[in-house]
């Protein structure tokens, strides 16, 4: 099957930020490198959507996503925070593994099988925790790109 979504290893971090705008902007930073688009560019359409409601997902777990011009297809960034961190969360816990999403413009249909993807991925607790408990960017890289139903590549 083909992966919904692209990953690459450096658009995995563990980061130290304590407020929502600085963990947007660094997973900007990662996605900007990932897709070479200007940071500023990919922070500004997070912005836009988190303006609409928050993507904190619950469970210590946001997937901020957006769609945006100039990307082929959809791709993934995951930031491990040191520091549980307010993103508005539905639950209202903080976070401390934060899930983006950036696709193409006009992908209706294959942005929503993403985030259902993803979501999947961080309702399912043990990888959840997996994540969480994983010591560097490595472990976290291979335990997304090892997911049994390869719906990360």
């Amino acid at each position: 099957m083909d992966s919904l979504f692209a990953l690459q290893p450096d658009s995995v971090a563990i980061v130290d930020v304590r407020s929502k705008q600085d963990i947007l902007a660094q997973l900007s930073s990662l996605f900007a490198q990932a897709c070479d688009i200007e940071a500023e560019t990919v922070l500004e359409y997070l912005d836009e959507r988190e303006k609409l409601g928050s993507t904190g997902f619950g469970r210590g777990v946001a997937i901020p996503h957006a769609r945006i011009p100039g990307i082929q297809r959809p791709v993934a960034a995951l930031l491990k925070l040191e520091h549980a961190a307010d993103f508005d969360a539905a639950d209202g816990l903080p976070v401390d593994l934060v899930f983006g999403l950036l696709s193409p413009e006009n992908s209706g249909a294959a942005h929503l099988h993403a985030l259902a993807s993803i979501s999947r991925l961080m309702r399912d607790e043990n990888m959840r925790d997996a994540l969480a408990d994983a010591p560097d960017v490595e472990a976290i890289y291979a335990l997304l790109t090892n997911v049994s139903d390869r719906s990360v590549a």
